[in-house]
């Protein structure tokens, strides 16, 4: 056999195998989905007896059911006889099971009514699924329900698959985005990395030439101020003193000035008298006061005569 025939038959049987499998487990399913009804209705029988009375065709209709599964369930616990090789808990056998199940006409009479409520069960989940799937189907009739349900495997099944195909489409453009997102990062790394040249190659290169202009235009500014002021102060004392108050000034200047000059004519006098008389005890004293007292009015004059000429200038 060549390659490709084997190829095919081996896919054949993988075929083949996957549908068993669906078999197996639809199977399954169905047992299961019939034991959980089954137990559902045991555990609304259960809560019905709490809150109301029920009628003895509800009784015998749920104490028959739960009676034959749990002698069901005992018996498949126990298993085939024949393959035990250690002997049943309690010494129970098959037989003794048995014995316990209802009696048939009960039994049969339950298994026709228990195709019914499973029935009605199935219906209701079936409408609630549908009302889940579709809120605007809770309104329909039953018919129109039925009809619905009947399709609506279908329909899961589509959206099944439309889900599972956006998934793997998402998938793929989760990939692509974290093969782009790989992308940019080493794209802005390059940016960051030519930015950065260019800034040490250009801004600092120039950071000192513009530092000295800006110093240079901070100096001419200072020295603009300064000149302004200057000149604010000029005219605040060209406004201050006109004509007139500087003749007036040159006048009291004049005569603070032959005051001094006859002051210190007055102190070189004393002077000499202080040099003639310094043996002297207290014409001694007395003529120092003077002295001092001179050379006093002496130092406040020459310090109005110094503010007088600042005035002036």
């Amino acid at each position: 056999m060549d390659e490709s025939g084997l190829s095919l038959t081996l896919a054949k049987e993988q075929a083949q195998a996957w549908k068993e499998v669906r078999l197996h487990k639809t199977t399954w399913l169905r047992s299961e989905i019939l034991q959980r009804v089954i137990q559902e209705l045991l555990v609304d029988y259960y809560v019905k007896t709490q809150d109301r009375n029920l009628t003895s065709e509800d009784k015998k209709f749920h104490e028959t059911l739960e009676q034959r599964l749990l002698v069901t369930e005992l018996t498949q616990l126990l298993g085939p006889s024949q393959e035990r090789e250690v002997p049943p808990l309690l010494g129970l056998e098959k037989v003794d099971l048995l014995e316990l199940m209802p009696p048939s006409e009960d039994f049969v009479w339950m298994r026709a009514r228990l195709l019914l409520e499973v029935e009605e069960q199935l219906k209701k989940k079936c409408f609630t699924l549908l009302c889940y799937h579709n809120p605007s189907s809770d309104s329909d009739s039953e018919t129109l329900k039925a009809a619905k349900v009947w399709n609506l495997a279908e329909v899961l099944v589509g959206e099944k698959q439309r889900c599972q195909d956006a998934k793997s489409q998402q998938k793929e453009q989760m990939v692509l985005l974290d093969k782009k997102s790989a992308t940019y990062s080493q794209v802005l790394l390059r940016c960051l990395a030519l930015l950065q040249r260019l800034l040490q190659e250009h801004r600092l290169k120039t950071q000192s030439e513009l530092d000295r202009i800006n110093a240079q235009y901070l100096e001419v500014k200072c020295s603009a101020m300064i000149l302004k002021l200057r000149m604010e102060e000029l005219k605040i004392l060209s406004d201050t003193y006109t004509d007139e108050k500087v003749e007036v000034h040159r006048l009291i200047r004049d005569r603070l000035e032959g005051a001094i000059h006859l002051q210190e004519q007055d102190m070189e006098k004393s002077r000499q008298v202080l040099n003639t008389y310094e043996v002297l005890g207290e014409e001694f004293d007395r003529l120092v006061k003077e002295y001092t007292q001179l050379k006093q009015e002496t130092e406040n004059k020459r310090w109005a005569l110094r503010e007088f000429n600042k005035a002036c200038s």
